[in-house]
């Protein structure tokens, strides 16, 4: 049996350079591939934290919403509804509102839990609850202005 003959060292040495070559692109496209997995749940993260503030602004706006439609509703049924169904319906979305605001915060507090470093920053929890704990006593204060007029 024969032996293969022996490649040039020529041959060799491009080889060796070519198979070296492949290595580094493989590394680095391995690097890119680490580097692509890392920020794509870092953009994950930001969309979490994102989607969480347009929930507790929801639930602001349907209670700014409700307070007003009860503060409305009072108003405009004056004269025209029986006194008792302006007052019920009123206190009823005042009521309301109040749910929301606190719904707000409880699930601001509550939810998902927040990743740890986030690209984006957060709204500060210490601005958000007593900016919603004002928004209750302006609900209390409407309901108390409801039933007192």
């Amino acid at each position: 049996m024969e032996q293969p003959a022996a490649p040039p060292t020529e041959e060799l040495k491009r080889q060796t350079a070519e198979i070296k070559r492949s290595t580094k692109a493989v590394e680095q496209k391995t690097g890119e591939l680490a580097d692509n997995a890392e920020r794509r749940t870092q953009f994950a993260s930001d969309r979490t934290l994102l989607a969480a503030e347009r929930t507790y602004a929801a639930w602001v706006r349907t209670a700014l919403a409700a307070l007003a439609s009860g503060i409305g509703a009072r108003a405009l049924g004056r004269g025209i509804l029986p006194e008792w169904i302006g007052k019920g319906a009123a206190s009823v979305l005042v009521l309301f509102a109040a749910f929301c605001l606190v719904a707000a915060v409880w699930r601001e507090l509550h939810g998902m839990p927040r990743d740890p470093n986030p690209d984006i920053k957060p709204v500060p929890r210490t601005l958000l609850i007593p900016m919603n704990f004002f928004l209750l006593l302006v609900a209390v204060a409407a309901l108390a202005g409801i039933w007192a007029s």
